[in-house]
């Protein structure tokens, strides 16, 4: 099974993370591992064969301390504490403030975040699709962080749909504009913003976002100065699962934890 690991230096030894790939599961297609092989499709909800997940958690879990709670995300800025749900509830991001415990983020384009606190007492990870980064998706993650003994906090951005393959409408820019006029951002935070849109020239009202560079600026407004990762995009690097190249797929997980 390949795996991504976050590149992050200084980060306590008790905290563990990384995300998943295609390869290395029993998925067939079109959930296999895009070269024949069986794929590692960890999603119950894309239409796979459930014995198939089941296996392909199973999998998974023999690199964890316990099972993940897998939450059912819906693009929205809900934040939960892995220790107080269950599997199935509706949240897109999750924090853990006891050992052993796995959050756990699926992905087939949107970004993964995950968060480490660098005085190891607290983690998180977060789903942040442009209507979660639009919602507050980071920053609130962010926010429960702190409030649950957090000191500094570093963030990586894991494997994401790129710049050049992210077409948007206006609609979801404007909707940036708004939360950026609504929060009160000054004058250059929307400009960073507004910046993130890259006209497409022959298509008028359509717009290349910038997913990475808008979580940046989330995270920076949340008073996150360190934060690696980034650049790997999920459309043209087919070792990943992508929703908007086939449709049809699977869907990665990032997890992170305390040990």
């Amino acid at each position: 099974m390949q795996l991504i690991i976050p590149n992050w230096v200084n980060v306590p030894r008790n905290i563990s993370a990384f995300s998943t790939l295609r390869e290395g599961g029993v998925s067939a297609a079109p959930y296999d591992d895009g070269s024949g092989g069986g794929g590692l499709n960890l999603g119950t909800h894309v239409g796979d064969k459930l014995e198939a997940v089941a296996r392909n958690r199973a999998l998974l879990e023999t690199l964890l301390p316990a099972s993940p709670i897998w939450l059912s995300q819906v693009h929205s800025a809900d934040v939960v504490d892995v220790a107080a749900v269950s599997t199935g509830v509706e949240a897109d991001a999750v924090i853990a403030t006891q050992p052993g415990m796995v959050c756990a983020i699926q992905t087939a384009d949107c970004l993964p975040v995950l968060f480490a606190d660098l005085d190891g007492r607290v983690v998180g990870a977060a789903h942040a699709g442009w209507r979660g980064l639009v919602a507050g998706v980071l920053q609130n993650t962010v926010e429960r962080m702190k409030a649950a003994g957090a000191g500094d906090i570093v963030a990586w951005l894991g494997p994401a749909i790129g710049r050049d393959q992210f077409e948007v409408g206006g609609d979801v820019l404007e909707r940036f504009v708004e939360r950026a006029e609504s929060t009160q951002m000054s004058h250059q935070i929307l400009a960073q913003t507004q910046a993130c849109f890259a006209p497409i020239a022959d298509r008028p009202g359509k717009y290349l976002a910038d997913i990475y560079q808008l979580a940046r600026i989330a995270l920076q407004q949340a008073g996150v100065q360190r934060i690696d990762g980034g650049g790997l995009c999920t459309v043209t690097d087919r070792r990943f699962y992508s929703y908007r190249r086939d449709k049809t797929t699977g869907r990665m997980v990032s997890l992170i934890w305390l040990k």
